[in-house]
């Protein structure tokens, strides 16, 4: 069904008034405005006292920030526009009235649903601030933050539903990564190496304790420089002139850094701005405060790909947590010299620094941004006007469930807590109650075998050495699980260490080589992966016969890290060749202009097939096999894809259904998730033209909560994952599938960002090198 275009209008600042929310707000309405489920967007811009700006068209209204009469007819101006939605930037300083009170006239008058992204969140506000805040999430259909912190402020501090927040991080733009080299040449800084620091200049930034740096820095790197650039800020300027930058000034006389601190005392346009962030070797934001929840600053600088060292006020502790800058601490200016000195004097560090940085602010450039914040827009329009604006110190009422994005920028960490508690000498538990493992239910090898596909993708990391030991058992439960009188694998036991079966499915048969093809490449021992090889080798013969397309799927990814490994082995790649031979015959064989898929119906791990004829098309530089890949995932993707533009796997309710019917929402399952970040990883690596790292991320966001009922499924810090999704709960236990399908897309997320951005090549004939799991493009 065909969803209409929305129009949106944008109040808050705009250029060219020279402030942060300014540039914000204009770059997300171009954004935003670029997307083509947008009709029109206007912005109606705030002007502060005595102002008078030219604005651009796009403004369709302004507002004089003092005058109470001027948001009121700011509402009716939407209002009888018939715009759709209002998205609201908010800051306490842009709006008139007692801690910006004014505002709330105005959105009390709105007859659409209001969408506010809160750019400061304070812990500790005042009584007057603690007023509009309250009123302001009262009246608004959902509320955007750009960091975690700011979520668990509004929840904690202002008692905000969790359901109606999204987290979108600063939106950047999508520029290349270059060397330093040609800017410092343009911009006169040949030769010198750079730190800046840039924005409206204001005494809590903290330029002094570079200042201050400085010579130690120079003693390390005589050649340095520090670029400062940036005009005062207005309402500083207004109340004191240029006082806080002449005496930076005299700073830099008295300590002779002439030669070495530069002040370029203007406000740039985008242009200009960028091609000084590619100029520096490091940046720097020596912010005083802590509570600073975000900077636009900080945000370009990361996704320019240039190292930060920087205090750990909350948007820099979040987004240079995974090692892409240098956080020292506040009240310690001699931390900052050595610091910068260090990454000056080390070009490798400093460099993978920098690529580290441009690889994880992918997700934020403002085209993807854009899609996020449609995301949140079609969910608030969904649910239509879901309360009005009660004003000052009215409690809000309940909200409902909301199926909005819940997006950060930033992945969890890898919490293995619960993954081990659901382990024991024997293997890994089925099933648990709640957090608890269930023993009455046993064990099987599908899970054990997953398991050990888990320890391979830990190979390497900080987690390597429990890795090493969990996947001793899982090899010995696979081992046991190898039945010779017939050939096959077992798949259940009970408890009582008793097989319940003589042999499993084909699929945990397929699934098992595919942990032992990876295990046979990835194993922490020679000898482990010489056992690994031949049971490998005894169990694949049998495949030839069988008849399950995810068997044969299973088993052509454990093929890809197999035969990358032992390229002698001319069965096992004859092998390869059949299955993945029998699997498009079959796709080919079923598919219709409407109906892209190998069987009549879609079940579980369907991702699977897909990413099978891919990684193997790309492992072999067979064209056909990869187009196939690419065209049912595709296919695939749409029909997991909700009408409000998130996940939505296909629900365990549909497996028997129809023939070639729709696909049942529910009971969504965490297995579908993993296989589609893994399927669209290795998409990634031969089809670069298409943006499949979005479409992995936005499979992984469902586990974070942006899925139909806008429910969190994990627990990250236990990386303990719930079994499922009901159509108006989450399913509480959480039982190994549902575990390690989340632990096991977390890491395929994470290699994906060590992996960066590959160069493309020709698309179907880019040779795949696997990694643990067969999915990330190396």
């Amino acid at each position: 069904m065909h969803t209409p275009a929305l129009r949106i209008a944008f109040i808050g600042n705009a250029l060219p008034r020279r402030c942060g929310i300014a540039t914000f707000t204009s770059d997300l309405e171009l954004a935003v405005g670029a997307l083509d489920e947008i009709a029109e967007t206007t912005i109606v811009a705030m002007c502060e006292p005595g102002a008078d700006h030219a604005f651009p068209s796009i403004v369709g209204k302004t507002i004089r920030q003092e005058e109470a009469g001027d948001y009121r007819a700011g509402a009716d101006f939407i209002n009888r526009e018939g715009f759709d939605l209002v998205c609201l930037q908010h800051e306490y300083g842009i709006f008139g009235g007692d801690a910006g009170a004014l505002v709330l006239d105005l959105i009390a008058r709105l007859d659409a649903p209001l969408v506010t992204t809160l750019h400061t969140v304070l812990d500790r506000p005042s009584a007057a601030q603690r007023r509009v805040m309250d009123a302001i999430i009262a009246a608004s259909a959902r509320v955007i933050v750009m960091a975690r912190k700011a979520r668990k402020i509004l929840i904690e501090t202002y008692g905000a539903d969790p359901d109606r927040i999204d987290i979108i991080g600063h939106g950047i733009p999508d520029v290349p990564l270059v060397s330093s080299r040609d800017a410092k040449e343009r911009l006169g800084f040949a030769g010198r190496r750079v730190i800046l620091t840039f924005g409206l200049i204001s005494w809590n930034k903290g330029i002094e304790t570079i200042v201050e740096a400085m010579p130690e820095i120079v003693k390390r790197s005589p050649d340095v420089v520090y670029v400062v650039m940036g005009a005062t800020h207005p309402i500083l300027h207004a109340e004191e002139g240029e006082r806080y930058r002449d005496s930076l000034v005299d700073r830099v006389h008295e300590l002779g850094l002439d030669d070495h601190v530069v002040f370029i005392n203007r406000f740039v346009d985008r242009p200009a701005l960028l091609e000084h962030i590619a100029m520096c070797d490091v940046y720097a934001t020596p912010y005083l405060v802590e509570s600073q929840m975000t900077s636009g600053t900080l945000a370009y600088s990361h996704g320019v790909g240039r190292p930060v060292v920087s205090t750990p006020y909350w948007h820099a502790a979040e987004l240079l947590a995974d090692g892409s800058g240098v956080l020292v601490p506040f009240d310690n200016p001699a931390g900052f010299g050595p610091a910068i000195a260090a990454l000056l004097g080390d070009e490798t560090q400093r460099l993978a620094m920098g690529r580290k940085a441009y690889a994880a602010s992918r997700p934020m450039t403002w085209a993807n941004t854009a899609h996020r914040y449609a995301a949140s827009f079609r969910a608030a329009c969904r649910e239509g006007r879901l309360a009005t604006c009660p004003g000052p110190g009215t409690p809000a009422g309940p909200a409902p469930k909301l199926s909005c994005a819940l997006l950060d920028p930033t992945l969890p960490a890898m919490a293995l807590e619960h993954f081990t508690a659901m382990c024991d000498d024997t293997g890994m538990f089925q099933h648990a109650v709640h957090a608890i493992p269930d023993r009455d239910h046993g064990y099987c090898i599908d899970d054990n075998a997953r398991a050990l596909l888990l320890c391979c993708s830990l190979a390497g990391g900080p987690d390597a050495p429990l890795a090493g030991r969990l996947s001793s058992t899982f090899a010995a439960f696979i081992q046991h699980g190898w039945n010779p009188d017939n050939r096959r694998f077992r798949n259940f036991m009970g408890f009582n260490r008793q097989w319940l079966e003589p042999a499993g499915s084909e699929d945990s048969h397929g699934r098992t080589l595919w942990a032992l093809g990876t295990y046979s490449a990835h194993a922490c021992a020679p000898g482990r992966a010489r056992w690994a090889k031949g049971l490998f080798c005894e169990a694949l013969e049998g495949v030839a016969a069988f008849t399950s397309p995810r068997a044969w799927a299973f088993t052509l990814l454990g093929l890809v890290s197999y035969c990358a490994a032992y390229p002698e082995d001319h069965a096992a790649a004859r092998t390869r060749v059949q299955l993945a031979g029998r699997l498009e015959g079959l796709l080919r064989a079923n598919e219709t202009p409407e109906w892209t898929w190998f069987e009549d119906g879609l079940s579980y791990d369907n991702a699977r097939l897909p990413q099978s004829l891919i990684v193997t098309g790309g492992a072999t530089g067979a064209p056909h096999l990869v187009d196939a890949g690419l065209r049912s995932l595709h296919w695939l993707i749409a029909m997991q894809t909700a009408p409000q533009g998130h996940f939505r796997p296909v629900g365990s309710h549909g497996f028997l259904q129809l023939p070639r019917s729709a696909p049942q929402p529910f009971d969504q399952q965490p297995l579908e998730a993993c296989a589609t970040i893994a399927a669209c990883i290795a998409a990634r690596g031969v089809d670069p033209d298409f943006p499949w790292r979005a479409e992995s991320e936005r499979a992984f966001a469902w586990f974070l909560g942006a899925n139909d009922l806008a429910v969190e499924l994990v627990d990250v810090a236990t990386g303990s994952c719930r079994d499922g999704l009901h159509p108006d709960r989450a399913n509480e236990n959480r039982g190994a599938e549902s575990t390690l399908s989340y632990l096991l897309g977390l890491a395929d997320m994470k290699r994906l960002d060590d992996a960066g951005c590959p160069t493309a090549a020709p698309r179907a004939m880019r040779a795949i090198t696997p990694l643990p799991i067969g999915t990330v493009d190396a």
